[in-house]
């Protein structure tokens, strides 16, 4: 399996977020990235897999 490099506009489109809200969370740790230089890139499965767990959690009580 080929793994899916993002670019910090691959991610921004992708989340609909804009660009500067992609390196404050990248800069933050608050997403999963890696500095290459003085390049940001992502996984697309680890932002597919950070995704999943931003949902909020619904307690299903009785």
């Amino acid at each position: 399996m080929v793994e899916s490099w993002m670019t910090v506009r691959d991610v921004a489109k992708y989340l609909q977020l804009s660009m500067d809200m992609i390196y404050k969370m990248a800069q933050q740790g608050k997403l999963p990235a890696s500095k290459i230089g003085a390049q940001w890139r992502f996984k697309r499965e680890e932002i597919d897999e950070w995704v999943k767990m931003q949902r909020p959690r619904v307690w299903k009580g009785k």
